[in-house]
């Protein structure tokens, strides 16, 4: 199993309107690294739900429920999405501050690529983060 975090400004698409869907097509990713890491998601990877621009924290967890087609969103066939699923809001956001203040993710790629929207995230990153949130 793999892990990624991915990021959504709150203003576009929301954690709790996540929750209230159900499952959504992430798509629209117009980076060909971030275009490289959704092609690299296989079914149940486990995803980090990121609010950027406000809020500037992790706020939960989803996993990959069908992995990479065409974007629907897109002109031509280079461009992909997945399709993922909530899976648990975290009781206590874990901010940006608190991950870069953290000496065992400072090599996270959250803090050395701030501007991907789809990065992987070492399982041990995932547990220290997902550990700060309880």
């Amino acid at each position: 199993m793999n892990y990624w975090l991915i990021k959504s400004d709150p203003s576009t698409y929301h954690w709790e309107k996540f929750q209230k869907d159900g499952r959504t097509m992430w798509d629209g990713v117009r980076n060909f690294q971030a275009r490289n890491n959704l092609k690299l998601m296989k079914k149940n990877d486990k995803i980090l739900f990121y609010h950027s621009i406000e809020g500037l924290e992790v706020v939960g967890i989803a996993k990959v429920i069908t992995e990479y087609y065409p974007d629907p969103t897109a002109a031509g066939t280079q461009w992909v999405a997945v399709d993922i699923e909530p899976l648990e809001a975290f009781k206590v956001p874990v901010s940006l501050l608190k991950i870069k203040s953290e000496p065992l993710l400072q090599n996270v790629a959250l803090i050395k690529q701030a501007r991907l929207s789809v990065m992987p995230i070492a399982p041990e990153e995932f547990k220290i983060i997902l550990k700060m949130s309880k």
